[in-house]
């Protein structure tokens, strides 16, 4: 399957995006900044019982129950270490405006905001790799180094993390790990 970058919604060569690179690992990735509300250091997770690996708790942003997700985890990774260099990154999920919802992402550290020209940014692979491919939506270059361009919304597709947290469809993940911060 080829994709040109009319698919990876780049509107042409000339163009530039701005992205956050980040850590998992030693391996770099990134996501386009207009996904991004904010940027936090790892604080005080609370653990939601029977909640899988890639969940990995919930914070309380400004008085909302924020999942947290393991991004490590998601790609069938180890779970992450938490250190000083740790981050959430808080991404706001979801296609309508409805069902749009805060969602973090635990990483292992953010390098920084780049700016990647369209021409430098490849269609994923179609074969092999360590992550499924349709969560990448490019690959770019810079600097002479790869980075995995992500996917957000299918990462952090809402349907599939209800589904291996065990949620029914008619409650969303965040009804029910705002009942664990109201205990």
């Amino acid at each position: 399957m080829e994709r040109n970058t009319a698919d990876l919604g780049l509107a042409g060569a000339n163009e530039q995006e701005q992205y956050l690179v980040f850590m998992l690992g030693r391996e770099l990735f990134a996501m386009n900044i207009q996904a991004i509300k904010e940027i936090n250091e790892v604080g005080r997770l609370t653990r939601v019982p029977r909640m899988p690996d890639v969940i990995r708790g919930v914070v309380n942003l400004r008085g909302a129950v924020v999942p947290v997700v393991d991004l490590g985890a998601r790609f069938d990774k180890p779970r992450a270490q938490i250190t000083r260099r740790s981050c959430i990154i808080v991404i706001q999920a979801g296609g309508d405006e409805e069902d749009v919802q805060d969602i973090g992402v635990m990483v292992d550290g953010v390098n920084a905001v780049l700016e990647i020209p369209a021409a430098e940014i490849k269609p994923p692979p179609a074969f092999g790799g360590r992550i499924r491919t349709d969560f990448i939506s490019g690959v770019g270059r810079v600097n002479d180094e790869f980075v995995i361009i992500l996917n957000v919304d299918c990462v952090l597709a809402m349907e599939e993390l209800a589904t291996l947290a065990g949620v029914s469809s008619g409650e969303k993940l965040e009804d029910r790990s705002a009942h664990v911060m109201a205990a």
